[in-house]
């Protein structure tokens, strides 16, 4: 059985997620990497790392989804845990499906805390391992028009400091990582390619997830990438939730990227 450290990557099919699991492999872990979608895209990424690859797909929204990974990781030792499973919804609160914005809470927060408790859990009992949770600087942002994402990323945010706090001197780190617009799947499957924030330039995802990865290893509380993020997070800071949400709309009102 292999003796190399285990990390555990959630959204990993691709985009950050995928990028964050070949941080780990280029640094040696062995992988268990999970998703709601198919590992197309990710399986032969890691074909050239000597590292082992567990995948498994599965709902993290539910609680039979994460158990189905915490069964797969068994009693193994997670060194690191990177929270990135997560996904957006666009248009308007009242136009959306119920289904479909639980879905979204249920991801992004509700699949995530039960994830992360039992494994924190036992690292913090061994008094060493680090935790890298995919928040977002849209958490910064009252988001007309992605209400119920940003209002989830708002939650990791704060969740993420605040249990980094809790478990200081611990030997664990929770970093959380922000990423502003990333050129991944997240905007077409929050049916946002037709918004102004969907159609801009994006940031890579290779250079955020490794952002990230450094900022985890290092035990930071959290990392911004990208010098305009980091403004837009400073601006905001300056601003009521009444002014951030209208300047939103501007960017993911359905259809404002056709004007």
């Amino acid at each position: 059985m292999s003796q190399r450290k285990l990390a555990v990557v959630t959204g990993a099919s691709s985009g950050i997620g995928l990028e964050l699991a070949k941080c780990a492999a280029q640094d040696g872990y062995d992988l268990i990497v999970a998703a709601d979608t198919p590992f197309v895209e990710a399986g032969p990424a890691f074909d050239e790392y000597d590292v082992t690859v567990q995948s498994i797909e599965a709902d993290l929204s539910s609680r039979q989804g994460v158990h189905q990974l915490l069964d797969l990781i068994a009693n193994r030792p997670v060194d690191v845990l990177v929270a990135n499973a997560g996904h957006g919804l666009g248009h308007g609160f009242l136009d959306q499906a119920t289904d479909e914005w639980m879905h979204v809470v249920n991801t992004n927060i509700t699949g995530t805390l039960l994830l992360i408790q039992p494994i924190v859990k036992q690292m913090v009992e061994r008094g060493e391992g680090k935790v890298l949770i995919t928040g977002s600087i849209a958490g910064h942002l009252a988001g007309s028009f992605q209400a119920v994402y940003n209002g989830s990323k708002a939650f990791i945010d704060s969740f993420s400091a605040a249990l980094n706090e809790e478990i200081k001197d611990s030997g664990v780190t929770v970093t959380c990582l922000k990423p502003g617009a990333t050129e991944t799947n997240f905007f077409h499957r929050a049916e946002l390619d037709d918004t102004k924030v969907g159609q801009a330039k994006k940031d890579d995802p290779a250079n955020v997830a490794k952002a990230g990865w450094e900022a985890m290893k290092d035990g930071d509380p959290a990392v911004i990438y990208g010098m305009k993020n980091k403004m837009q997070v400073a601006a905001a800071g300056m601003m009521t939730d009444a002014t951030t949400a209208k300047l939103h709309r501007a960017q993911a009102e359905p259809g404002s990227g056709k004007e």
